[in-house]
């Protein structure tokens, strides 16, 4: 699958792609793979129509239940953090959302499995990519702590929530040269952390400081 056969993708005109593609580069966005796919990818069809005229700024929207859709940079920087060239099979997603993130993911690995905990944006995104023509996406409602161990070992795993600490369990579920990119929060604030699993060990690298909505527990099954 391409981005030009995802339903809806020709209502992005090229001016705002190349305005977005400046921008990304300008923040320091080097895959220019990446930067491609954030730039074209229909933002506007991930939100409500209310904030459409909203859709390629690059900023943060709210999309209910007291979540966001990330900005297109987060998007696009987290995305790059886990692009390895020689492992990119299999791709673990935590915390689904409106399904902007899980859409790039998904043109970029063999297999996404993506997590949420609130069965309505479960059920809205999974509806959504379905008809957008995703057809490599396998939808789960659960706890992101805890992962989900039938689809892994896992090359890669984003976690679009911050979290108190690193999960276990999502750690266990990497393969042996896996990587891990989530917002962790400290004593000052939130840091986006990559992890990156060895024969020695997890290696840990501090990216910078964000603002994402908190990881929480169990799942949400009421409106």
């Amino acid at each position: 699958m391409n981005i030009k056969e995802v339903k809806g993708a020709g209502l992005t005109s090229e001016a705002v792609r190349i305005k977005l593609a400046h921008e990304l580069k300008k923040l320091g966005i080097k895959n220019n793979q990446v930067i491609d796919l954030v730039s074209a990818m229909p933002r506007h069809l991930f939100i409500d129509s209310a904030l459409m005229n909203r859709a390629y700024e690059n900023v943060s929207l709210p999309i209910g239940h007291k979540q966001t859709i990330s900005q297109p940079y987060i998007v696009a920087k987290m995305t790059e953090l886990i692009h390895e060239m020689t492992s990119m099979n299999n791709v673990l997603e935590i915390g689904t959302g409106s399904g902007y993130q899980t859409s790039i993911l998904s043109m970029l690995f063999k297999r996404v499995t993506t997590i949420e905990r609130i069965k309505s944006l479960h059920d809205k995104s999974k509806e959504r990519l379905t008809k957008l023509g995703f057809k490599n996406i396998s939808f789960k409602l659960g706890d992101g702590h805890l992962g989900h161990k039938n689809d892994a070992p896992y090359d890669a795993i984003i976690v679009t929530a911050a979290a108190s600490s690193i999960p276990s369990s999502l750690i266990d579920q990497l393969s042996p040269s896996g990587r891990v990119v989530l917002p962790l929060k400290m004593d000052d604030g939130q840091r986006l952390i990559k992890l990156k699993n060895t024969k020695s060990g997890l290696i840990k690298k501090i990216i910078e400081e964000v603002v994402f909505v908190p990881m929480l527990d169990g799942i949400q099954s009421d409106e």
